[in-house]
């Protein structure tokens, strides 16, 4: 007979979804691996400048909660490329859903990788590494 953990705090399913993704930087680990992001180095170069020791514990933390898997791409020293679960990739939508938010509720924010000229023409994608230019995106898409 299978048992089930106790709920840390209540059943409810945003509050339990929160206890595994609702820290700072969770979110922006899978938005990264989302757009194609896979080692340890393109994740610490993203724009918010996550510490180290803070991304090498959600990688941890979100691999745990089945998030994300890692398999090592080089032996000495060991490293890892990481990518989503099927768990993982579910939570698209919820980022997607957070992109429409910002951008109707946070005057400049952006879509990373988009902005929008100023004749609506969106503008090529900017180079690895640029901060995003502040403004309106085309649409508000989590891209892959």
């Amino acid at each position: 007979m299978a048992t089930t953990k106790p709920f840390t705090r209540s059943p409810c399913a945003v509050a339990n979804s929160l206890d595994i993704v609702g820290d700072k930087w969770s979110l922006l680990v899978v938005r990264d691996l989302l757009y194609g992001k896979r080692t340890y180095k393109e994740l610490a170069d993203s724009p918010e400048r996550i510490p180290t020791n803070i991304l090498a514990d959600r990688l941890r933390r979100l691999e745990d909660a089945g998030i994300i898997g890692s398999t090592p791409y080089q032996q000495r020293p060991v490293r890892y490329a990481y990518t989503l679960t099927p768990r993982g990739e579910d939570l698209r939508g919820v980022l997607q859903a957070f992109v429409h938010w910002g951008i109707r509720h946070i005057p400049g924010t952006v879509v990373l990788g988009e902005t929008q000229a100023p004749e609506g023409r969106a503008r090529k994608p900017a180079a690895r590494g640029a901060r995003p230019q502040r403004g309106r995106t085309s649409s508000p898409k989590v891209h892959r």
